[in-house]
C-alpha cells in the first residue's frame, strides 16, 4: 500500500461540489506521524475524510504528509507495510500532526519524537492522536490540563500510569490544540468533526455519505456497544447488576449488595444469571475482573501485588491462584509471556 498524494499535488479527478473554499484561506497541512504496530483501521479513518473533502469540492482543503521516524515505511499491527514521504524533520511546519501508534504503543518510548511535538506545539500547532497514541502524547507532556481518550481496552492501564490526566471513555475529544481518539472508526467521526468546523456540517454530512456512514457521532457516545447487545440479553435488572460490577472492579461489591441494588432477592439474582448467562454471578464478577488484571498485566509496570489491589483481590497470593485456575498460567507467567492484548 503505497502513501497519499504529497502536499503539493493536487487531488486528482476532482468532483465539483456545492461547498464554496474560505476565500483566501490556504489548505490545512496535515501529518501523520506513523508508529510501528499502528493500527491501519484508525490510520486510514483519519486520512480518507480529507481525501473526500477534497474531491467533494473540487479544491484542495487539505494537504497531508506521511511520517517516521527515519522516513522508512512503517508496518501496522497487520503487518502491512505503509510507505511514507519522509522522515522527522525539525524544519518541517503543519497546521495539525495525529501520531497514529496501536498495539505495543504503552511501550513505545521515542524521545525524538517526544520533542518533535513538543517544538510543534510551542508554535501553535494542532496536535492530537488516534488509538493509543494518547501514550505517546501524555509522555510528551502533551497533554496536561485537557479531556483525552484512548481506546476503552487501554483505558483502565493508561488512567493507573497517568491519573493527573483527565482521561475519559468518550469517542473522541477535541480540547482546544489537542485531538485524541479511541481508534477504529471513531477516527472518522472525530475527522468528520474537524471538517464540520472548519467548512460546515454540509460538507461533512456529504463526506459521511461517501462512506456509508448512516450518521456523524458526537463525541459522547461510548465506545463499547450496549451491555445488551454485548451479552445478547434484555433483562434490564440483569444488564443493571453487569453495569454495576464492572463499574465496581476495584472494590467488588457483595452479591447481597448487587441483588439489592437492582431490586432482587439472592435467590433471584441466581437464577437470573444462570438462565441467561450460564454462571452464577460470582462467577461472572471473577471473570472481569481477571480480564481487567490481564490487561494491567500487559499494559502496565504495575507490580502483581497492585495489579491485585485495582482488581478488587484481597492479596497477591489469592489473586495469582485464581489467575492460574482461569488462564492456566500465574500472572508472572502472563508477563513474562510477553502477549501483547
Amino acid at each position: 500500500m503505497s502513501s497519499a498524494s504529497k502536499p503539493t499535488q493536487p487531488p486528482s479527478e476532482p468532483v465539483g461540489g456545492p461547498f464554496a473554499p474560505q476565500t483566501g484561506a490556504g489548505p490545512q497541512r496535515f501529518a501523520f506521524v506513523l508508529v510501528p504496530n499502528y493500527s491501519i483501521l484508525a490510520f486510514t479513518s483519519a486520512l480518507e475524510p480529507l481525501r473526500a473533502a477534497n474531491r467533494l469540492t473540487g479544491r484542495q482543503l487539505y494537504t497531508w504528509t506521511l511520517l517516521s521516524g527515519d522516513g522508512e515505511a512503517v508496518r501496522a499491527s497487520s503487518r502491512v507495510g505503509v510507505l511514507v514521504d519522509a522522515a522527522l524533520d525539525d524544519g518541517q511546519r503543519f497546521d495539525t500532526v495525529l501520531v497514529c501508534a496501536g498495539l505495543g504503543a504503552e511501550g513505545y518510548r521515542d524521545a525524538r519524537l517526544e520533542g518533535w511535538l513538543r517544538r510543534l506545539a510551542r508554535q501553535g500547532c494542532r496536535i492530537g492522536a488516534v488509538s493509543t497514541g494518547a501514550y505517546i502524547l501524555a509522555r510528551a507532556g502533551l497533554l496536561q490540563g485537557v479531556r483525552c481518550t484512548i481506546h476503552w481496552e487501554n483505558l483502565p492501564a493508561f488512567e493507573e500510569e497517568f491519573p493527573e490526566l483527565e482521561a475519559t471513555s468518550e469517542l473522541f475529544e477535541i480540547d482546544g490544540q489537542r485531538m485524541t481518539c479511541s481508534g477504529g472508526t471513531a477516527a472518522l467521526d472525530m475527522m468528520l468533526s474537524v471538517i464540520g468546523l472548519d467548512h460546515g456540517r454540509d460538507l461533512a454530512t456529504q463526506v459521511a455519505e461517501q462512506f456509508i456512514h448512516e450518521r456523524i457521532r458526537s463525541r459522547e457516545e461510548k465506545q463499547r456497544m450496549a451491555l445488551r447487545a454485548r451479552l445478547g440479553v434484555s433483562h434490564p435488572k440483569l444488564l443493571r447488576v453487569v453495569q454495576i460490577m464492572e463499574e465496581h472492579i476495584e472494590d467488588p461489591l457483595p452479591r447481597s449488595d448487587l441483588a439489592r441494588m437492582a431490586g432482587l432477592s439472592t435467590r433471584q439474582l441466581e437464577r437470573l444469571f444462570r438462565r441467561y448467562l450460564g454462571r452464577t454471578p460470582t462467577r461472572h464478577y471473577l471473570e472481569l475482573r481477571l480480564d481487567r488484571a490481564r490487561l494491567l498485566l500487559a499494559q502496565t509496570s504495575m507490580s502483581v501485588l497492585e495489579v491485585a489491589t485495582a482488581c478488587g483481590f484481597v492479596s497477591a497470593s489469592h489473586f495469582s491462584k485464581c489467575y492460574r485456575e482461569f488462564f492456566d498460567r500465574s500472572p508472572r507467567e502472563e508477563r513474562s509471556s510477553g502477549v501483547r492484548v
